[in-house]
């Protein structure tokens, strides 16, 4: 099955939701919408279910033009951010809901209600009703539900968005087998880039209603097409700063000079923009040659990992440190960073030169 938009846009009250837009989606892997909230995900999965109609362009399945064809009439599935359950029906009557509307027998019925509730671990509660159950049982039982119709399409649109640290991890890892072989289509919209490269799927990048970019993750998080694409395909945001290359000097803004790295040897002098992932940013503690002084805004506990928010005149930057750490506000402290890890991106904000692109053709 192939899922096409042609051009499609929508505008609403004069207001742009979507820009128009070219996109190709396949079954047999999962395809992915990452954007901040806000970004135009959920507005361009209603279009793909018919939900709404697109202002220009055209929704091809098949090759066939369904634009005007509207969702009742459609094989699509769709799961929300927040899971919605019939309150007075047990879990096997939510899950088995769409089946008796179809006329299917009882006994593929109950055949596919099991199979779909042992795929998402909540074979043990069907009989419970929704009020019974945990956040993630119903989660779990919505997308049971959404799953058991065998859709033609199927639409995730951030179903663990709501769900606590642990609840997400395990239905990450859950979420993948319990789409495997299937024939459907599924699409999942996510703000987290680091869910878009766990699921390691085609991802379409979107910022703003705007398709900024749409290939495989871990190509596009290794090659951001531009600084948009740096900072959303980035959590926190990809750290960018005006430079210039000039002979064999690099220098930042008014942050640092140094050596001109040998990775960046290709390049014409000139202005650029660089950028520095949080993570290949250290606090130093020893002296280094690239370092800048930093003064610390607030530090940020998650998981295992400290996010450092901090200023170097009065430009705001994130670090991230390994381990749980503290420092005091307003505290100096030295950032360092490897230089042969500078992304680079022309005036126009399009990447030039990737780190990551480099180190693998050394390979």
């Amino acid at each position: 099955m192939s899922l096409v938009l042609d051009n499609v846009s929508k505008v609403v009250g004069g207001q742009t939701h979507i820009a128009p837009t070219d996109l190709e989606l396949e079954s047999g892997a999962l395809s992915l919408l990452l954007g901040l909230t806000l970004s135009g995900k959920t507005s361009l999965m209603r279009l793909m279910a018919g939900l709404d109609k697109p202002t220009s362009g055209r929704v091809l399945i098949d090759g066939e033009d369904v634009t005007g064809r509207p969702v009742r009439k459609r094989n699509v599935a769709m799961v929300y951010q927040q899971f919605i359950n019939y309150p007075s029906l047990t879990v096997y009557e939510n899950i088995a809901s769409p089946l008796r509307i179809a006329g299917m027998s009882s006994a593929d019925i109950d055949r596919r209600v099991r199979t779909e509730a042992e795929r998402l671990r909540i074979e043990t509660m069907l009989d419970r009703l929704p009020a019974e159950l945990s956040g993630g049982q119903q989660q779990r039982t919505a997308m049971a539900r959404a799953l058991v119709r065998d859709a033609e399409l199927v639409l995730l649109d951030e179903p663990l968005v709501n769900l606590d640290y642990k609840l997400r991890e395990t239905l990450r890892e859950e979420l993948p087998r319990a789409l495997e072989g299937r024939r459907s289509m599924v699409v999942y919209a996510t703000t987290d880039p680091w869910e878009a490269l766990a699921f390691g799927g085609r991802t379409a990048v979107l910022e703003q209603g705007r398709l900024l970019q749409c290939d495989h993750a871990a190509s596009v998080y290794a090659a951001p097409a531009t600084t948009h694409v740096a900072s959303v395909f980035s959590d926190p945001p990809m750290n960018i700063v005006a430079g210039e290359l000039a002979g064999q000097e690099l220098t930042l803004a008014d942050l640092l000079r140094t050596t001109r790295p040998r990775a960046l040897s290709d390049l014409a002098d000139g202005a650029y923009l660089f950028g520095i992932r949080p993570a290949h940013l250290s606090i130093d503690r020893e002296a280094s040659s690239h370092r800048m002084q930093a003064t610390v805004d607030v530090t940020e506990i998650s998981g295992s990992d400290t996010y450092v928010h901090c200023h170097i005149a009065d430009r705001p930057w994130v670090a991230v440190e390994s381990g749980v750490h503290q420092y005091e506000l307003g505290a100096e402290i030295a950032l360092a960073f490897d230089t042969e890890k500078l992304f680079v991106f022309d005036l126009d904000e399009q990447l030039v030169h990737s780190p990551e692109i480099a180190a693998n053709r050394q390979r």
